[in-house]
């Protein structure tokens, strides 16, 4: 199949690069292939549904860029389409007296991001925005809200069909050919030639990229984050968004409250090793990929940085009751028995080969590629803005 861009990956990043190459250059004849059968099956698909405001990322930053200007547009677009959004906002809370200045250090960063309306806040009115929890200060930030990304990502292929576009589902890319000016992308019963792939597949980027023949410096590595729901009849608990002070030097924010789009209240996520790259479960094992990971020397340094975090962190996947403990520091009244248990997400987060777990969104170009190698949370928030990124680099080349 001939093409001028293959792009690899439905996800919400894929999909929203697809449309913005359209919306742009509405000639491109754009295909976006999926392995799965259906878009959006992993990480657009298994998220918390929170758009965020750009409060954690550093000024100047990719995340931060793209997190505040893909935030308008995220919005503008449901507006459009008629998606539901709840722009509720969440309090950050410190529990503890030794979290007040990393409190303090996110709430700068948010000025510094740009965001209005930042308001410190004390132990009454987070009672008052969230009764049930537990804070010696916090910050209120009015800007987050929810929404449902496997709604939004639906509506992006939508949109980008009726433009001309084409999404294929149950085509894995097996084998990538790069020659001058032309890439063949192999899956078992088709072969498409274009003239630029964009390299979205999320937890296999970099299999994808390597299959493209870029040598890369780094390597995805999964982990899996675990929820629980609150049972119906004691989600009067939380209100909105409940967040912790999160650890400045681990690259997870922390088990947290969420109010889905849908009513229900999530806890969670942990954030565990896990031991294949889809691996939704406890059980999910695959040796090969389990194997790549360790023996990959980054993360042997990532485990020997972390390891008494990630004890802390698999001991609360198997332990329901220290799940519940972690989830307490914030709403003192959750009990192990209103917990049931939810999904879990994969996480595709990019390790460097000195141990360093990737801060900020990646792309990297090749001949006749352009690769996004690490676009973990906030990339849905950050999607269109993301996808505008990546076409007006594709563009140039043609």
């Amino acid at each position: 199949m001939q093409a001028d861009v293959v792009v690899v990956g439905a996800g919400i990043v894929g999909l929203s690069t697809a449309l913005k190459l359209k919306e742009q250059k509405p000639e491109l004849n754009v295909i976006v292939i999926e392995k799965e059968s259906n878009i959006s099956s992993h990480q657009t698909g298994n998220n918390s549904g929170v758009i965020h405001s750009g409060i954690y990322y550093k000024p100047g930053s990719l995340k931060a860029e793209n997190c505040i200007r893909g935030y308008h547009m995220l919005l503008d677009f449901c507006k459009e389409e008629e998606i539901p959004v709840d722009l509720c906002g969440k309090v950050i809370v410190a529990t503890k007296q030794e979290q007040i200045g990393q409190l303090e250090k996110l709430y700068q960063r948010g000025i510094d991001n740009g965001l209005a309306g930042l308001k410190y806040i004390g132990p009454e009115e987070i009672r008052e925005r969230e009764p049930h929890c537990a804070g010696i200060k916090g910050v209120f930030v009015p800007q987050t809200g929810i929404v449902n990304y496997k709604v939004v990502a639906e509506k992006i292929a939508a949109r980008f069909i009726r433009l001309g576009g084409e999404v294929h589902t149950n085509q894995e890319a097996k084998e990538i050919n790069v020659q001058p000016g032309r890439v063949e992308v192999v899956t078992p019963n088709k072969t498409y030639v274009c003239k630029l792939m964009v390299n979205c597949a999320g937890l296999y980027c970099d299999k994808v990229a390597a299959m493209a023949g870029q040598n890369l410096d780094v390597k995805i590595i999964p982990f899996r984050g675990e929820y629980y729901s609150i049972k119906h009849e004691r989600a009067y608990l939380v209100k909105n968004l409940i967040y912790p002070v999160p650890d400045p030097n681990f690259p997870f924010l922390g088990v947290h409250f969420t109010r889905r789009i849908s009513g229900e209240i999530e806890a969670g996520p942990n954030a565990v090793f896990a031991f294949r790259r889809e691996g939704y479960k406890r059980s999910s094992f695959k040796f090969s990929e389990f194997w790549e990971s360790i023996a990959w020397k980054g993360f042997r340094k990532v485990a020997a940085k972390y390891w008494k975090t990630g004890m802390g962190e698999y001991y609360r996947s198997f332990s329901k009751a220290a799940f519940t403990k972690a989830l307490q520091e914030l709403v003192p009244e959750v009990r192990e028995a209103d917990l049931e248990p939810a999904g879990a997400g994969v996480r595709a987060q990019a390790c460097d080969r000195e141990g360093g777990l990737i801060d900020d969104f990646y792309i990297t170009e090749g001949e006749g590629c352009i690769h996004i190698l690490n676009a973990p949370s906030p990339a849905a928030t950050s999607s269109l803005s993301i996808g505008l990124t990546i076409s007006e680099l594709a563009l140039k080349r043609f």
